[in-house]
């Protein structure tokens, strides 16, 4: 077993950013909420951590009782199933403040999928619908930018590299002066680093189990995008991806689902969250 990333005693605050129906919709689909899969990685990699959650799409978000900002030495941004550019949803809008906030006091941030969404849009960037449609489960050949090499993010990842993602809107220009770190064909910005909030497309807190689960819960909207002719296609294929999480050695799973060790291995998988729980400490001295 490898040692923890960080041994500090961090306070980290995980921000869900569904809303309060999707989040039972997750209970009645069998869909592990994100705010648990940031937290199991907490505590494997930053085990003398606390986190405290709150629902930023809830009516009256609010911090935890008798807490300010300055009481969190960071916080982490969950995905959500909203629209960023709604801009006048009372479910958004309450996320562009907290987020134009935590920017303007410099405070370590973490975001996958809406995240890289939410900073871009408060920061000036655009955020629109993916002309080719969703992206989901997996993100194919994800390739490092030459300013990647030169930022601590992707520190240690492979130059190109699978992950796991489900989106359907995108980011389509970045904030000005935001160097893009990763990008597909399908999704060409993967990754950046906006002031203190660092922010992925894809998702690495989830895992292949986990992403079954998901995938399993979008059937209706897989089959009706065309990804499958049909639900039971979509249950054999969440079911393949739960079977290799349970067993990862399996050669015939990894060809079926096109799986390599950049999924499967949390040290190449999860490189990015490693790194930033680094520059948490840092900016915590």
């Amino acid at each position: 077993m490898t040692s923890p990333t960080t041994t500090a005693a961090h306070r980290i605050l995980i921000v869900n950013c569904y809303p309060e129906a999707s989040r039972e919709n997750f209970d009645r689909s069998d869909v592990g909420h994100p705010h648990d899969l940031f937290r199991e990685f907490l505590a494997r990699e930053a085990p003398n951590a606390t986190t405290e959650i709150v629902y930023v799409a809830d009516p009256g978000f609010a911090l935890p009782p008798d807490t300010t900002l300055d009481d969190f030495d960071a916080v982490i941004w969950t995905g959500s199933d909203l629209t960023v550019y709604h801009t006048d949803d009372p479910r958004v809008a309450p996320q562009l403040a907290f987020a134009q906030e935590l920017l303007d006091a410099g405070k370590p941030c973490w975001g996958s999928c809406w995240g890289i969404q939410l900073a871009s849009q408060v920061s000036g960037g655009e955020v629109a619908a993916n002309p080719r449609g969703r992206e989901w489960g997996i993100a194919r050949n994800i390739t490092l930018t030459e300013a990647a090499a030169t930022a601590p993010m992707h520190e240690g990842k492979p130059a190109t590299f699978d992950a796991f993602i489900m989106h359907l809107d995108e980011v389509t220009r970045l904030p000005d002066g935001t160097p893009l770190l990763a990008t597909n064909e399908h999704s060409p910005v993967q990754a950046a680093v906006i002031g203190s909030f660092w922010a992925t497309q894809y998702h690495p807190e989830y895992n292949l189990h986990e992403m079954g689960r998901l995938i399993a819960a979008r059937a209706k909207a897989l089959v009706a995008e065309g990804f499958f002719p049909d639900e039971a296609a979509v249950a054999d294929y969440a079911t393949a991806m739960k079977a290799l999480a349970a067993n990862p050695d399996s050669a015939d799973l990894r060809a079926r689902l096109g799986v390599g060790d950049d999924l499967i291995d949390p040290e190449i998988r999860q490189v990015e969250l490693r790194n930033w729980l680094r520059f948490v400490d840092a900016q915590a001295r």
